[in-house]
């Protein structure tokens, strides 16, 4: 029989990843079950990026990668391009400060060109105001597209290796994810990180983004400390 008064042995948390990358998906369809405009969509949903940003912080996450709007989103009606620019204008400024204050950087990722210049200057300004933040990094994929990173790398590209190569991507001094999160129950990546992604693992979660609370978020990374992480190598 088991001593009683012996101590009881704490089960150790599930391992966390320290870099998690989001594909930030449904916000339309979340928009469209509530009869609102895809516009309320959108900024329900970056609500849910900075409370999900603030939750990664507590729990260990160093950066966070959200997938703010692709190289392909530009094809989506010109009414929602415009609500989105104009939202993402606003949040910069609202938030910046707020980021400041939680010690959290803010970097952007993806093609400047074809973008108002006007905001390109919001975005320079938020990564340099927030440049000293040290608790957690929050990296904004922005006119990005996988294949579009990799065709602008190799176009400069002239030899050296993989290491070589890598410092000509959009944001050669991050991480590679450990965990890649999809929202909204699709399966597949979307020309998001195919670099970087290489070996991440990946959990497809069933909210929709604007649902994507911190319960699902914390479900998403205990199950990353299920995985059995090889690289290519094979378990001894």
């Amino acid at each position: 029989m088991a001593d009683p008064s012996a101590a009881v042995v704490p089960v150790d948390a599930p391992e966390r990843p320290r870099a998690v990358a989001i594909i930030t998906d449904g916000n339309g369809r979340w928009a469209q079950k509530r009869g609102v405009s895809v516009a309320e969509g959108h900024r329900a949903g970056a609500d849910v990026v900075r409370a999900r940003l603030r939750d990664a912080a507590e729990l260990g996450v160093e950066e966070l990668t959200v997938f703010s709007f692709s190289t392909e989103n530009w094809s989506r009606p010109a009414a929602e391009v415009q609500a989105l620019m104009a939202m993402f204008a606003d949040r910069i400024d609202r938030e910046t400060p707020e980021l400041i204050e939680e010690g959290a950087r803010m970097r952007f990722i993806g093609r400047r060109e074809g973008v108002d210049p006007k905001l390109v200057e919001k975005m320079d300004w938020a990564e340099q105001q927030t440049a000293g933040g040290e608790n957690i990094t929050l990296v904004v994929a922005f006119n990005y597209g996988g294949r579009a990173e990799i065709l602008d790398a190799a176009a400069r590209y002239d030899g050296g290796g993989e290491d070589a190569f890598r410092s000509l991507l959009y944001g050669p001094d991050l991480r590679d994810p450990d965990l890649l999160i999809r929202t909204s129950g699709e399966q597949r990546v979307s020309n998001y990180l195919l670099w970087q992604c290489a070996y991440s693992e990946i959990v497809f979660a069933p909210e929709l983004w604007p649902d994507f609370d911190r319960a699902a978020f914390e479900r998403c990374l205990d199950a990353y400390g299920t995985r059995d992480r090889r690289f290519g190598g094979r378990a001894v």
